[in-house]
């Protein structure tokens, strides 16, 4: 009798009418997932343009900024070493559920920031939202679409990034008297997705949870599955030289634009970040049906192009070139972390997506902080035009370094998938 009423639900399961539900569901789910996501990222660039503001009011220099940004990024590494994996055992919506609640009290805590301290504090419990979010999300866009789960991965945060900076920017030229509305409004969409997350299913529903070993899960460590290991290594100076050139414009953009252009335009701040993010997204669309291996390679290249130009628009204090620069280095930031995604994730299980994405988040934030906060130390005695100069060569460096690498892999992976 079990065995007759179990044959008869797989039947129902497999139902047309059923399966198309199914399909609709998990659709809505990845709608649902990427916009919390790039909510997400767009709140962690917000407050770049306000950095100007901050620094006046404040008397800040441009290494204390840095330092700012670089808790922001430490944070984020410490929920990514200690929860990142935690939703393979709790699931994917307990994880996400808290991370907003915690994103949202921290723009409460920037609407009341009065100063360096109370900046580093909600920066702080931001990263801590941002880490612990960015892993769960990045697993369940995996867990409902497999096949475009690395597009939406790729392109959230492009597209968070982007609108961040550029919301912020308009905001503070519309409403001056209310610089911190930016918060405000972010806050209202937290609030807004922390209900929709209640009719979101687990998108995990086939495995058995909890899972054991949740609380061994939380020790610090890198969990980099053994299938994607290899991937991993060659890939990782690409994750490196794109991320950290978004850190640069995250930190210290502004400051760029201020002494090559000569404009203290807060929309100005906004436009260079956003031009860096939003140029991205297109290249990410047309590469997505490209071979992983040569769209990261390929992206790799228009990133260091991209870089020596706006190297150039530094050196002869072009505005023009500045944005060009810019705009083509946005056009290889995309596909060459799109492409390294693809190939790190093509043959990872269900059970090990949220510790594999807590890796990758884990590199791409290490290289948003660490040389940008080393960067923004030394501005101070070498001035910025000097250490732009050097952050340049070191990212066009990293990005040419696995090109043999990344070549002989894609070949690897592609004979191994017509074999």
């Amino acid at each position: 009798m079990l065995e007759e009423l179990h044959v008869q639900s797989e039947a129902r399961d497999r139902r047309p009418g059923r399966r198309a539900d199914h399909a609709v569901s998990r659709r809505r789910s990845a709608v649902f997932l990427s916009a919390v996501l790039t909510t997400f990222l767009a709140a962690s660039s917000a407050p770049t343009p306000l950095y100007r503001v901050y620094q006046e009011s404040w008397h800040l220099s441009s290494g204390t900024v840095t330092v700012v940004y670089g808790v922001y990024c430490l944070s984020v590494l410490v929920a990514l070493l200690t929860v990142g994996a935690l939703s393979d055992h709790v699931g994917r919506r307990p994880v996400i559920g808290v991370a907003l609640a915690l994103e949202a009290l921290s723009m409460l805590l920037f609407l009341q920031a009065g100063g360096v301290t109370s900046l580093i504090l909600a920066r702080t419990l931001q990263g801590l939202a941002t880490g612990a979010a960015t892993s769960a999300l990045g697993a369940a866009l995996l867990d409902v679409t497999k096949r475009w789960g690395p597009l939406f991965v790729s392109v959230a945060p492009l597209i968070g990034m982007a609108s961040g900076t550029l919301g912020t920017s308009l905001l503070m030229d519309l409403i001056p008297a209310h610089l911190g509305s930016v918060y405000t409004l972010l806050f209202s969409a937290l609030a807004v997705q922390m209900l929709g997350l209640a009719f979101i299913p687990e998108s995990r529903p086939e495995s058995r949870l909890p899972r054991p070993g949740a609380w061994l899960s939380v020790r610090p460590r890198i969990r980099a599955p053994r299938s994607s290991r290899r991937a991993l290594l060659v890939t990782a100076p690409v994750f490196v030289a794109v991320w950290a050139l978004g850190g640069f414009y995250l930190s210290l953009g502004p400051d760029l634009v201020q002494g090559i252009t000569g404009s203290a335009s807060s929309t100005a701040d906004g436009l260079i970040v956003s031009l860096l993010t939003a140029s991205a997204v297109p290249a990410v669309l047309l590469t997505r049906h490209t071979d992983a291996g040569r769209t990261a390679l390929g992206g790799s290249l228009l990133l260091t192009t991209g870089v020596a130009v706006t190297l150039l628009a530094a050196h002869r204090d072009s505005s023009t070139a500045l944005y060009v620069g810019t705009a083509v280095a946005g056009a290889g930031f995309g596909p060459a972390f799109q492409g390294g995604v693809r190939l790190v994730t093509a043959n990872v299980l269900a059970t090990e997506r949220a510790g594999l994405m807590a890796a990758i988040y884990t590199i791409t934030y290490t290289s948003m902080c660490v040389p940008v906060l080393v960067t923004g130390l030394l501005v101070g005695e070498y001035g910025l035009l000097h250490c732009t100069l050097f952050f340049g060569i070191f990212v066009m460096a990293l990005s040419l370094t696995p090109f043999a690498g990344l070549g002989k892999f894609s070949a690897h992976i592609s004979s191994r998938g017509t074999a």
